[in-house]
């Protein structure tokens, strides 16, 4: 099966991951500029009023690059919005996102049909992230039009499945538009997920050591020096397990090695003093691959180099 036409305009067959409190609109305009979807979640707007603002700006600033660029027009961009009962702005946020006509929504932590609906009603398509068989079933069932594949090594919240055997189950019975996220960090990783059968590969960590993140220096630096072996897989922060940096919750006072599990019914931080994301950092695996901190140009740029060079390996006789 095609890809939406909205895919048709990526340079490279990547989506940058919505980071929690770090994507805002400068990282999403200079991913969208550098040819990759660039996102962010809707939560990170605040006040709420703000979603609106930035939906403007990241528009009107992605069409003043395409009349003077028409040779390389910018990527589409997309909103993550959480449904979840927590969230009680995402009635207020998807009206916003339909009057924008937001081009990608990404729903996470739950499938509503109402949601996907809405996304539909002016042509937009709909991606819902999951982390087995099972949710990828129902999201289809509700209405929606793709799925990211989440899988063990994930940046924030990730599941423990291997991508092969998560990729190879929703391949035997779903042909639409399928996301690999996962310790995916330089070009050659991209195009292994597309060799198991994933269409784009959706990158995170690897953003967050960018200039335009909105995230602390001491935040970006610990990327950089961080392996994968830094990473420490928990349901504490949040009720949900997600991967972070050790460094990150030693940093909060805590024993990263005898962490206490939380109840997984509440979306509650795991005390006042120390926050996901704010305090407690979210990393993927693929951590080892970020060697320095750049620009989100350069970072594209990068993984282009690195997914051809790939290419030219497997097709050079051995």
């Amino acid at each position: 099966m095609a890809l939406p036409a909205v895919f048709d305009k990526l340079r490279l067959p990547v989506v940058g991951a919505p980071l929690f409190i770090i994507s805002h609109p400068p990282l999403v305009v200079a991913q969208c500029k550098a040819g990759v979807v660039g996102s962010f979640p809707a939560l990170n707007a605040r006040p709420k009023e703000q979603l609106d603002e930035w939906l403007s700006q990241i528009t009107e600033e992605l069409a003043a690059h395409d009349a003077q660029n028409p040779d390389r027009p910018s990527a589409p961009f997309a909103v993550n919005q959480i449904v979840h009962r927590s969230n009680d702005r995402l009635e207020h946020d998807l009206r916003v996102c339909v009057d924008h006509k937001v081009p990608i929504v990404i729903t996470s932590l739950g499938a509503v049909e109402e949601v996907n609906q809405a996304v539909h009603s002016y042509g937009g398509i709909v991606l819902h992230d999951i982390i087995h068989d099972r949710h990828a079933r129902k999201a289809i069932e509700k209405g929606a039009d793709g799925l990211i594949a989440v899988a063990t090594g994930a940046g924030g919240h990730a599941g423990t499945l291997s991508p092969f055997a998560l990729v190879q189950e929703i391949r035997q019975w779903f042909d639409g538009p399928l996301l690999l996220s996962g310790a995916i960090a330089n070009g050659g990783a991209v195009l292994g997920a597309q060799a198991m059968g994933a269409d784009l590969a959706y990158i995170g960590s690897p953003f967050i050591a960018t200039h335009e993140a909105r995230a602390s220096d001491d935040y970006k630096e610990m990327i950089v020096s961080s392996r994968a072996a830094d990473i420490v897989y928990s349901n504490l922060f949040t009720g949900v397990h997600g991967n972070y940096l050790k460094g990150s919750i030693v940093n909060a006072g805590m024993d990263p090695d005898n962490l206490p599990e939380a109840d997984p019914s509440k979306m509650n931080f795991a005390s006042a003093d120390a926050k996901a994301w704010r305090d407690i950092w979210g990393s993927g695996q693929g951590v080892g691959a970020v060697s320095e901190i750049t620009g989100a140009g350069a970072l594209v740029d990068r993984l282009a180099a690195e997914y051809a060079a790939a290419k030219d390996r497997l097709c050079t006789p051995r």
